[in-house]
């Protein structure tokens, strides 16, 4: 096939699936995915579920879990234990179990038909807001069973032949919160992936099925070659690192994630032996789940390279059997998308920034700051869902400091606006703001996180949340200084709490005038602090990242009181610090 053909094609199958990210977002009812985009939209092989292609504004952590949910829902309709699927089908599940994640990302898939022949699959993923279970939003801090999570959905057929099932409907609405909303969120999703269908039919008539088959079968082949050259680049040798959860929710312990990474010719292996074992509270990981997050954390080190199932060919990832990164049912799991995928992530940096110092950064904030918040509104006479997920520091690098406020490492969801928010829910944003001083320091210092405050206005509710790096910051490297860690504060008549596990707690009973507060963490530092430019951290000073104390104990900087740099006291600071 010549290259521009197969280059206009790529491109296609990229814009099918960028038009289905679109069209969610902007028909969804709930904020987490018209505003915060935390949904994801793909094309998957109709054989064995492996990805064609993923919209740019999707979610990175669904690309390896929706290829195991694709790959699940074959396998079952091959066993006969599922329906077979016609034209106008749309199937639905969040099973964690067979390729998901938890519980509140919800995922639809529908065949693609040609000439009466199934040619792939279109899937997306949406996190509704609310499944059932415990606690409002889902996010169960505590719990001890998947069931205490919510609903859970076997692949089951929502939609035949474009008709929506009533009964299925019905079960749905009548397990989970505001489950007359929802509906909006199930029309979004089902709407997707019919724009995708009409794009993709369009690519077909376009150049015909055999040409798009071939056209795919080479994309794939490429990205694969793609991503062992960059293996080359690195030298034959093992890595190791290790990164922490700050708890379960239910035993106030640390859990281990232990990382091996060896480079053996132009493959990858990622052995997590030594990992901790299956935790009683809900921050265990699926398989799916933790196969896709070590996909990630190398895609953000080769983002170069296109995405697609051959992108991921020269990786071996060993299945972590008989650790809490390798969930079997009944195993709770709500942390485990949005928290524990992060930690991976993060112990993939840390193993690679030794082979590739130049270009992977220090870890970044690592958690998605999953706060839930449920109640009723008296103004309105209804109930409310919210859920709410913040930005944090980035780790600086070789060439720059770290990003502030960026999304989770798992995603590109953003905070929704506050005024939306406020819109919607029985609360005020008292406070939106950078939380300063949160980078670690180094060379290039760590971004900034974030820090609000959030009353209730009116009513009462019930506050839960799932979040991480409260006990350890996120790690510098390279030298470079830890970023601050997670804080969330509860106040209430006129007493200020701090949660037993720091990050995570659950039906925290609000009144009006109650506040929850919280702080994000900033991205570690890269490299030694002492090699910083004292005139960036002047600068840093002069802004009120830092103050003139903490540039002095962090970096050996005096600065004057004119905001300049003092150099021969700086001078005289870091050759006592270096001796």
């Amino acid at each position: 096939m010549d290259a521009l053909t197969l280059a206009v094609i790529q491109a296609g199958l990229q814009q099918v699936c960028n038009e289905m990210d679109l069209a969610f977002s902007r028909s969804a009812f709930s904020p987490v995915i018209a505003e915060a985009d935390d949904r994801s939209d793909g094309i998957y092989a109709a054989q064995d579920g492996a990805l064609i292609a993923q919209g740019e504004g999707g979610l990175p952590v669904f690309v390896g879990a929706m290829q195991h949910s694709a790959g699940h829902l074959i396998r079952l309709i091959g066993e006969g234990a599922v329906a077979a699927p016609e034209p106008g089908d749309i199937y639905i599940v969040n099973d964690p179990y067979l390729g998901g994640t938890h519980l509140m990302d919800v995922r639809f898939a529908r065949p693609f038909f040609v000439d009466g022949a199934l040619f792939c699959w279109l899937q997306n993923t949406g996190h509704w807001p609310d499944t059932g279970g415990m606690v409002p939003g889902g996010f169960s801090a505590h719990a001890t069973e998947v069931e205490q999570e919510g609903l859970r959905l076997p692949p089951v057929k929502l939609f035949k032949r474009g008709e929506m099932d009533r009964e299925i409907l019905s079960i749905i609405q009548s397990n989970i919160r505001v489950a007359e909303q929802r509906i909006g969120d199930i029309k979004a999703q089902a709407a997707a992936l019919l724009v995708g269908e009409r794009r993709l039919s369009e690519l077909v008539a376009r150049y015909g099925a055999a040409t798009l088959r071939e056209a795919i079968t080479l994309i794939r082949d490429r990205a694969t070659e793609r991503m062992r050259a960059e293996i080359r680049r690195m030298p034959e040798a093992t890595w190791r690192a290790e990164a922490f959860v700050d708890s379960d929710g239910v035993v106030n312990e640390p859990l281990r994630i232990a990382l091996a990474v060896t480079r053996q010719g132009d493959t990858l292996t990622f052995d997590f032996t030594g990992s901790s074992n299956p935790c009683a509270g809900p921050m265990n990981s699926v398989w799916a789940t933790t196969y896709s997050a070590v996909c990630l954390g190398v895609k953000h080190i080769f983002p170069d390279v296109p995405i697609n199932a051959g992108t991921f060919a020269p990786l071996n990832i060993i299945r972590p059997e008989g650790t809490f990164l390798d969930a079997r049912y009944p195993r709770p799991v709500s942390g485990c998308a949005a928290e524990v995928s992060q930690r991976i992530a993060e112990a993939v940096f840390l193993c690679l920034v030794q082979a590739l110092p130049d270009e992977v950064t220090a870890a970044p904030a690592g958690t998605s700051g999953n706060f839930a918040l449920g109640g009723t509104d008296p103004a309105r006479g209804a109930g409310y869902v919210m859920y709410q997920i913040t930005g944090g520091g980035y780790g600086g690098n070789a060439k720059e400091d770290g990003l502030t406020n960026g999304c989770s490492t798992i995603g590109i969801s953003k905070t929704a606006p506050v005024e939306v928010m406020e819109q919607y829910y029985p609360i005020l944003f008292t406070r939106f703001a950078l939380r300063e001083a949160s980078g670690g320091a180094g060379a290039h210092r760590g971004g900034f996180g974030v820090h609000y405050e959030v009353e209730l206005l009116r009513g009462e509710a019930r506050a839960s949340f799932v979040m991480d790096h409260g006990r350890f910051g996120p790690p510098g490297v390279l030298g470079g200084t830890d970023g601050a860690p997670n804080a969330v504060r509860i106040h209430r008549d006129g007493a200020t709490t701090i949660p037993l596990h720091l990050s995570k707690d659950q039906g925290i009973a609000l009144a009006p005038g109650d506040r929850v507060e919280v702080m994000t963490p900033g991205g570690g530092g890269y490299g030694n602090p002492f090699a910083r430019d004292p005139a960036l951290v002047a600068r840093d000073v002069r802004r009120g990242y830092y103050t003139r104390d903490q540039a002095r104990a962090l970096w050996g900087v005096a600065i004057a009181a004119d905001g300049t740099v003092d150099n021969a006291a700086t001078e005289a600071l870091r050759q006592g610090r270096a001796a």
